[in-house]
């Protein structure tokens, strides 16, 4: 669709720049390392993502949005098919990829080969807001796949696909962003949304508790499939993020891209 990665660049810088600025201000916790090497660590896979990305989209036919596209043109997938109003069928759409991102969140956690990607997320000792970005970019070009597949048993519209996109890169950032909330405020929220402290629980170097709450955007996945958990037992000024490397490597950019990969 015309100037749809400019307005999806737009719109994720400017949250960016948002939750980085609250977080500044208003912190929730001290931070472990400085941002000037954890950023560069993480913007840089943000970065190889980006890069594994536009390398696929020459390979193959068309990422989620061209895949959208495509299926509608040939009148592939379920709504396709179904003829439902415009927008019943966007909002199933963003329900339906949501709940398949939490099952991809969670089946990353069970299966070892995949943690083994996952856990670069995990890696990080502190979180901020570019812990959302914070993704190998293996797990990039898998999790992309999966969508792409989805979108054709779907069929749905591509505008669907964009706001999709946008909602979970906007609470993506804002669930990992280092920000303070009231007590009420949180409470409020986590009923529909996931909050910062929510998803701190599954940042928890505790395996009990980075084995739950896996939820992106929505609460109700986590809270409908017992997943969740509402605060870590060591409280959150006291709980400590991570894994097992609780030093400076995972601040350091090439030792994560090649932690998959090491023996450990």
């Amino acid at each position: 669709m015309e100037n749809e990665t400019l307005i999806r660049f737009g719109v994720f810088l400017g949250l960016f720049a948002l939750f980085a600025s609250i977080e500044t201000l208003l912190p929730r916790r001290a931070r472990v390392e400085t941002r000037k090497r954890r950023w560069f660590a993480n913007w840089g896979i943000s970065i190889l993502d980006t890069v594994t990305l536009n390398l696929m989209a020459f390979v193959l036919p068309a990422l989620a949005v061209g895949a959208a596209l495509d299926a509608g043109a040939q009148g592939w997938g379920l709504f396709n098919r179904l003829g439902w109003p415009s927008w019943v069928e966007i909002v199933l759409a963003i329900l339906i990829f949501d709940f398949a991102i939490w099952l991809q969140h969670l089946i990353t956690h069970k299966i070892p080969i995949l943690w083994r990607l996952h856990r670069v997320h995990h890696a990080d000792r502190d979180m901020d807001v570019t812990t959302a970005i914070r993704f190998h970019p293996v797990e990039i070009a898998l999790s992309m796949l999966l969508k792409i597949g989805l979108v054709y048993l779907l069929g749905p519209a591509a505008l669907a696909v964009i706001l999709f996109e946008i909602i979970l890169n906007g609470t993506a950032m804002f669930n990992h962003a280092n920000i303070r909330l009231s007590p009420r405020t949180d409470a409020i929220l986590r009923l529909f949304i996931i909050t910062p402290d929510m998803h701190r629980v599954h940042h928890s170097v505790h395996r009990s508790e980075h084995d739950s709450n896996y939820g992106f955007s929505l609460s109700i996945w986590d809270r409908l499939f017992r997943t969740y958990i509402p605060q870590p037992k060591d409280g959150h000024d006291g709980m400590t993020v991570g894994l097992e490397w609780q030093d400076e490597k995972p601040a350091n950019l090439l030792w994560s891209l090649k932690l998959p990969f090491a023996k450990k």
